[in-house]
């Protein structure tokens, strides 16, 4: 029989990690996504969770949420990406459309203190870095590719991407934290 072991996106059996002065990235091959649309029904509160509205995020009792565009979210859960997630939305969220979303992207949590990250994303992103704070998500690109970010707290920040171009996403990270650490 074929061997199924699981792989990151990155490839491996472990997630990688990486320390570059500051700052600790690292991948989270354990987030579950699936994304929610309203269709004609009325916004839900799945898992006792209210959806937020635009570039905004926000989480609770292991799931959180950011908006993606109207009616439109996806749905996040920690540690629950081999669990059937989606069916779990569907029934917290009835009328809605609900795609599984966990296989198509990739997620590397940045952990650091906040200038750190600050300056991590005016190297990365065209976006208002000193005003993207706690509880903020908004989609951008970042080098070639199209990424959602979303500022978890102050010491921490998400950057979710497409699987396909995991490598990449990571390089430009990586690179980018590590020449961040020499100047520093």
């Amino acid at each position: 029989m074929t061997d199924l072991t699981p792989m990151t996106a990155l490839g491996a059996q472990a997630p990688a990690q990486l320390r570059a002065g500051a700052l600790t990235i690292t991948e989270n091959m354990g987030l579950a996504l699936a994304s929610l649309s309203l269709r004609d029904a009325p916004a839900p509160i799945p898992f006792g969770l209210t959806l937020p509205g635009p570039g905004a995020w926000v989480g609770g009792g292991g799931v959180a949420a950011f908006w993606s565009g109207p009616g439109q979210w996806m749905i996040e859960s920690e540690g629950r990406a081999e669990s059937g997630f989606a069916a779990a939305l569907a029934a917290e969220a009835p009328g809605c459309a609900i795609t599984e979303q966990t296989d198509g992207w990739t997620a590397f949590e940045i952990d650091g203190p906040p200038e750190a990250i600050r300056a991590l994303l005016e190297k990365l992103v065209n976006i208002d870095a000193a005003g993207f704070a706690p509880g903020q998500a908004t989609r951008t690109g970042l080098h070639h590719m199209g990424t959602f970010l979303i500022r978890r707290a102050e010491d921490r920040l998400a950057v979710i991407g497409m699987r396909s171009l995991a490598a990449a996403l990571w390089h430009a990270l990586t690179e980018t934290a590590k020449r961040q650490g020499e100047t520093a």
